[in-house]
């Protein structure tokens, strides 16, 4: 018995200082291997799913109609629609479609559309006549959809009435091969086919199922910004849309939630990660056409929301907004998106209410993905060894002026230590791959790293910098590149620049993103060279940047120089530039805002310039 009672003892004690160990130097085992198994759980079911041949994002969307054909999938303003009603009226699309334009499966079709029940249904439509979707962003002009339609080869153009104007201009530029139907009806159509006055002359029933599909196989095409030029058509595999849907489950929401989504259904994040997570748990959609500060907390008590999905700038916001008493009155319960700066990520929570936030981390083109599943406030995600069996990664060291990789003698890129930024990379393996951007097999090598870490090995590098800390949180640092993000969006340097060298008075310009104090993301500023005997006529290029960019791409301030710095591969110098933004008691060159009442670029004077630090005049 005394040697059970030693034997026991020392179990005990063991046991006792291993848990002491684990408390003190790894606090959140736990909750990381919680984590692993609620992945190894979808793993788990996703592969069940496979085996019953339902294998895309359409086969989830009737899978849950048949479970729950009468709860309500969308609510849009005054319209409830159930998972059966958005079924029946994707087939009338679909059925419409074939017949006014002989679509055939396999075929690419764009979709430009704003934030509407009939976005859905018409995206369901394509589905199940086997066509490929193609979001376009609303906010592009006329020649960017030329460049849109051309580099994804879509032959057919849905478009809603209100863009319509914009495709009529750039008809010319289009071609003849390509065909426009208008979604909604209206008396503006001139000679282009309308749809949804035709519904009711269809059938709502159930079309032949399309031919089956690879899961590795392209799905969707979503445009993003890259590193050079106009927006580049990234391919989304069946695997990466049905694989995103889990994004809500993985941050705690239940088949009860209602889910409020603002964000633009032509990214991402609002139709795999919102309206596909909400498929996947069988949730209800509260659809806005777009986000509006003043609605915002007013709408998520007229629908009782108990979930909202984010982007930084999209709470930057809310917390700047005067208060509302509906802002303590909801029911939400948890907030889940990407982009949320620490201090407005604190904020949110102590003027909002007892809200968890869901922080997370992913791209477009590729499957590399994290979760932020603690409380921790800051961090994108964690990287513990668990994780790191479902998401392998490596931060890679670079070189701060060319932002490539270094390398060895032995040409092997070498990893970053433990706080220190470094460019993420993931593998390409077979759960995490890269299509590619349709029409651009330049653009497609370019994002590609080989012999990274031993030979033969390609890694997808994102173009991000990030850092892991000494307790294995992952931080988002910078985006490398021309590119910056404003405003919830990419913003590519090449294309600006572009814009504004048509101007008759402009000779060179380089365009870089600059921080200012209490701002999400960079806004857009340019350094420019004026033609000899010309001067700068602020008012001539506001009208210039609204007829030919989006608001978020304006260089909100110029600096007028002499010349430009290029490197000795002629290659724009930023850094520099970066670094001395727009502050006038630094600079000597002429230095201009863009005041949006005057529509004109006025003088950036030290008092101006304080005023924008401070608050006080809102970008």
């Amino acid at each position: 018995m005394e040697m059970i009672a030693t034997v026991l003892t020392s179990v005990f004690g063991g046991l006792l200082a291993l848990l002491l160990y684990q408390r003190a130097y790894f606090t959140l085992w736990w909750k990381d291997l919680l984590y692993y198994f609620k992945l190894r759980q979808h793993k788990k079911r996703l592969q069940a799913r496979l085996q019953l041949g339902i294998v895309t994002y359409l086969d989830c969307f009737l899978q849950q109609t048949r479970k729950t054909p009468s709860k309500p999938f969308i609510i849009f303003e005054d319209q409830v629609l159930t998972y059966q009603d958005v079924d029946r009226r994707s087939n009338r699309f679909a059925n419409v479609l074939r017949r006014e334009t002989q679509v055939t499966p396999g075929a690419m079709v764009a979709l430009w559309m704003f934030n509407h029940p009939d976005f859905i249904c018409v995206w369901l439509g394509l589905c199940k006549l086997g066509c490929q979707a193609a979001f376009l962003n609303t906010n592009i002009k006329p020649k960017t959809l030329a460049h849109c339609m051309h580099s994804c080869g879509a032959q057919l153009l849905l478009v809603c009435a209100e863009l319509l104007h914009l495709v009529e201009e750039a008809l010319p530029d289009l071609g003849d091969g390509v065909s426009v139907c208008v979604v909604d009806h209206t008396s503006a159509a001139g000679g282009f086919v309308t749809l949804s006055d035709k519904l009711e002359q269809v059938s709502e029933a159930a079309l032949e199922p399309p031919p089956r599909v690879d899961l590795h196989t392209d799905f969707l095409i979503i445009f993003t910004s890259g590193t050079t030029g106009l927006s580049k058509a990234a391919r989304v595999a069946h695997l990466k849309a049905i694989s995103s849907m889990i994004f809500f489950q993985m941050c705690g929401a239940t088949s009860q939630d209602i889910i409020y989504i603002t964000l633009p259904l032509y990214h991402m994040s609002a139709s795999l990660l919102g309206i596909g997570g909400c498929i996947q748990l069988g949730a209800t959609c509260v659809l806005k056409r777009k986000f509006s500060a003043s609605q915002f907390w007013k709408d998520c008590v007229k629908y009782n929301v108990t979930v909202i999905e984010y982007i930084g700038e999209l709470c930057r916001y809310l917390v700047n907004h005067p208060s509302v008493p509906e802002e303590k009155a909801h029911k939400v319960h948890l907030a889940a998106g990407s982009g949320l700066r620490s201090d407005v990520w604190k904020e949110f929570r102590h003027r909002f209410g007892k809200i968890t936030i869901r922080e997370g981390y992913g791209l477009t083109e590729a499957s590399i993905g994290f979760l932020n599943y603690t409380d921790e406030v800051g961090p994108i995600g964690r990287a513990s060894c668990l994780n790191k069996l479902f998401m392998p990664f490596e931060l890679l060291r670079f070189d701060p002026q060319t932002y490539e990789p270094v390398r060895t003698v032995a040409g092997r890129c070498l990893r970053a230590q433990r706080g220190e930024a470094g460019i993420l990379v993931a593998p390409l393996v077979a759960v995490s791959q890269f299509l590619g951007y349709a029409g651009d097999k330049a653009q497609s090598e370019k994002k590609l790293l080989r012999d990274v870490l031993k030979a033969g090995d390609i890694y997808f590098n994102t173009g991000d910098l990030l850092f892991l800390d000494k307790r294995g949180f992952l931080y988002f640092h910078d985006r490398v590149g021309d590119t910056f993000r404003w405003k919830g969006e990419n913003v590519s340097t090449t294309e600006v620049s572009e814009v504004l060298g048509l101007l008759e008075f402009i000779q060179e310009a380089n365009v870089y993103g600059v921080t200012i104090p209490g701002c999400e993301g960079r806004a857009g500023m340019a350094a420019v060279v004026l033609k000899q005997d010309h001067h700068l006529d602020g008012k001539r290029l506001h009208k210039h940047l609204v007829k030919t960019l989006p608001a978020y791409a304006w260089p909100r301030f110029l600096r007028i120089q002499n010349s430009l710095d290029i490197t000795e591969t002629f290659k724009q110098q930023k850094t520099k530039l970066v670094q001395e933004a727009f502050n006038p008691c630094v600079i000597q060159d002429p230095l201009y805002f863009l005041h949006a009442p005057q529509e004109d670029f006025i003088p950036l004077t030290a008092s101006l310039y304080h005023s924008i630090v401070s608050g006080e005049i809102l970008l």
